[in-house]
């Protein structure tokens, strides 16, 4: 074991000062602010994936790329 590792597991188990009153109710804010952004911003996303769906489902049946377009040309007339 290294020196550094040494220190490391010195560190960690050592008892931790504790945390101060005054800070919990200002993490608890944060923590639910920080929440509700996420879930803001996956149904932000989800919305934005569904509305592609919905997009392409439309053009596909209005414009039909698997249908072979109309012949621009007529074929050449042989055996006249």
């Amino acid at each position: 074991m290294n020196r550094r590792e040494a220190d490391v597991r010195r560190i960690l188990e050592e008892p931790q000062p504790p945390v101060p009153p005054e800070l919990y109710p200002e993490a608890v804010r944060r923590g639910g602010r920080m929440l509700r952004r996420r879930r803001a911003a996956l149904l932000l996303i989800w919305l934005l994936l569904l509305a592609a769906a919905v997009t392409f489902v439309v053009w596909a049946s209005i414009a039909q790329p698997w249908v072979e377009p109309p012949s621009e040309t007529t074929p050449p007339l042989t055996g006249w």
